[in-house]
């Protein structure tokens, strides 16, 4: 009787086993996740580092207590959940689901969240440099948020936070800074943007009809085709904007006669 050929069927059956035993050890499921969650204290974190969480339904969790530190996260639903104050630093989010989650104080930097849900979400107090190209961040909360170019710390060169074709309509960016970001063909229609910092910013193409730009400052930004229509420019700044007619929409703003051009 010729054993060979059952030796080599066993063999590549505690191969499958092995690996199939070393897949699900290392993936967690909601319900892993909550366990590890509901044990979690500020001083014992529940380690995800760099875990594959991939497509996860995470929806509604609290993760202050987690540290998320390069995990994979694309494709996850982590809606209302509450990642307040963390550190994401260096995570994939690509197409993840944040609509109506808090992220407010938290740390995003180095990061891509292309096509991202984030409405609704409170992104107040954060600091993101991340690719955010045609993210959903409508009527989400950014004020105070600290998206702007850290001039003296740019060891690889000019890192910035990247909003091209996003859409922020009705967000609330109040008091943020977003200096030197890229918002081109961005949608910030009817949003508030009172004293929101976007000095050196590319708008090209931004929809800022009906937004509030009160105290604003665009000084030097490239706000070529921007439709500032039914905008309130009120102590609006346009440093470097020699002529009014290279604006689009101006006829129809309000209190364009406290605009500040230089």
């Amino acid at each position: 009787m010729n054993i060979q050929p059952r030796l080599q069927i066993l063999l590549a059956l505690l191969v499958v086993a092995f690996f199939s035993t070393t897949v699900s050890a290392a993936d967690f499921d909601r319900a892993a996740i909550e366990t590890l969650l509901a044990q979690a204290t500020k001083e014992h974190q529940a380690d995800l580092r760099r875990k594959d969480l991939r497509n996860l339904d995470l929806s509604g969790l609290d993760f202050r207590h987690a540290d998320l530190w390069g995990a994979d996260l694309r494709n996850a639903n982590f809606s209302n959940s509450n990642l307040s104050g963390l550190i994401l630093d260096l995570t994939v989010m690509s197409n993840i689901n944040l609509s109506g989650a808090n992220l407010s104080n938290s740390s995003i930097f180095g990061v891509h969240m292309g096509g991202a849900n984030l409405s609704n979400a409170n992104l107040s107090g954060s600091r993101f440099i991340a690719n955010l190209d045609r993210a959903n961040l409508s009527n989400a909360n950014i004020s105070n948020a600290n998206w702007g170019v850290d001039m003296k710390n740019q060891p690889m060169g000019l890192m910035r936070v990247s909003l091209n074709h996003a859409n922020l309509s009705g967000a609330n960016l109040t008091n943020a800074n977003l200096n030197r970001a890229l918002l081109r063909l961005a949608n910030l229609s009817n949003s508030t943007l009172k004293n929101t910092v976007f000095a050196h910013s590319d708008m090209t193409g931004a929809n800022l009809t009906g937004a509030d730009l009160s105290g604003a400052d665009l000084s030097g930004c490239n706000l070529e085709s921007t439709d500032f229509s039914n905008s309130d420019l009120q102590g609006t700044r346009f440093a470097g904007v020699k002529n009014k007619s290279q604006l689009k929409g101006l006829d129809s703003s309000k209190h364009i006669d406290s605009a500040i051009f230089e």
